[in-house]
């Protein structure tokens, strides 16, 4: 009888999951993203008509919301300064905090969930690659965008010329704008505390991306098609990963059984080659297949002197004192 299973059922993961190699994993992706990011720069006249195409998409189809809420966070400190903190903090603690979550209480899950991050984020790059783009921020004043993050600067870690660190900005590319992967990761730390957490988890699953996406509008870094666009990565992302683990898997049965017949061949051989060999009844053969026929003796071998069952007493009674006692 076929063997069913209970829905939302999944296998454990043939190799146990360690924390050692895994966090070295996601530091050399991320490493290989922002290396990427920080050297793809483009051309700085094309990043600004990309900009402007998408700003003049957005008015023909009505959906210019980053006007609005720019002018709101300018005009409202008390809202701008935190949006600049989530905007510049919250991608670099929520997505790890949610990473190590998953691999702590939810293993079996782990592996398709962080497939699908990786997945995700390397097509964002070929995006940040193929259409650089000038963030609202960036454009012209007359375009009437402010910075949030260089007019609220002396509240936060950041400096003026970024969401980098102070003194930082030129470090990093700042006409990687399309995708969104603040709201590409935000939206994967919802689906992971939406599917897999508690019901507080799946108040912070809605209220976290839904903030990410106004708050990047909101402080003039992003278009809303820029978080349309990272919503879709994480979509193509989420369809490939069946794929990228599918392809992991075979590389990694593949990969050890190309070495492991050579290896295993030549201990054999030379295990058999020095190994006795051993007769039908099961004692080993020293004598490594050459044997003497019935009456050969060795070289200067003593002939018996002594017939069947008469071999010498090993202790005789009969030995004097000059006897020497056999040897124990």
């Amino acid at each position: 009888m076929a063997r069913t299973e209970k829905p939302g059922s999944e296998a454990a993961p043939k190799t146990r999951l360690r924390w050692w190699t895994e966090l070295p994993l996601i530091v050399l992706v991320y490493a290989c993203y922002s290396a990427g990011r920080l050297l793809v720069r483009g051309d700085v006249s094309d990043a600004v008509d990309h900009g402007l195409a998408i700003l003049d998409v957005e008015k023909a189809l009505f959906l210019n919301a980053e006007h609005p809420l720019n002018r709101l966070f300018t005009r409202e400190p008390w809202i701008g300064v935190p949006a600049d903190f989530w905007y510049a903090s919250l991608h670099y603690l929520v997505t790890p905090a949610v990473l190590v979550w998953l691999f702590r209480s939810r293993a079996v899950r782990y592996r398709a969930a962080r497939t699908w991050l990786m997945t995700s984020t390397f097509i964002g790059l070929i995006g940040f690659t193929l259409l650089p783009t000038c963030p609202p921020r960036l454009l012209d004043a007359s375009y009437g965008f402010v910075d949030t993050m260089a007019q609220y600067s002396s509240y936060g870690w950041w400096g003026g010329a970024a969401s980098a660190p102070r003194g930082m900005g030129g470090m990093t590319n700042q006409y990687a704008a399309m995708p969104s992967l603040h709201v590409g990761w935000a939206l994967w730390c919802g689906v992971m505390l939406w599917r897999h957490g508690t019901r507080l988890s799946k108040v912070a699953a809605v209220v976290y991306p839904l903030g990410t996406t106004i708050v990047v509008m909101g402080t003039a870094n992003h278009y809303f098609l820029d978080a349309v666009a990272g919503a879709a990565v994480m979509g193509v992302g989420l369809l490939l990963t069946p794929f990228v683990l599918r392809t992991a898997e075979r590389v990694r049965t593949r990969l050890p059984a190309r070495f492991a017949p050579a290896a295993a061949t030549a201990p054999a051989a030379s295990a058999t080659a020095s190994a006795p060999a051993v007769d039908g009844a099961g004692s080993a053969n020293v004598s490594g297949g050459c044997q003497t026929s019935a009456g050969e003796r060795f070289p200067r071998q003593r002939e018996q002197r002594f017939g069947a069952g008469a071999e010498p007493d090993p202790a005789p009674t009969d030995a004097g004192d000059e006897t020497p006692a056999p040897a124990r």
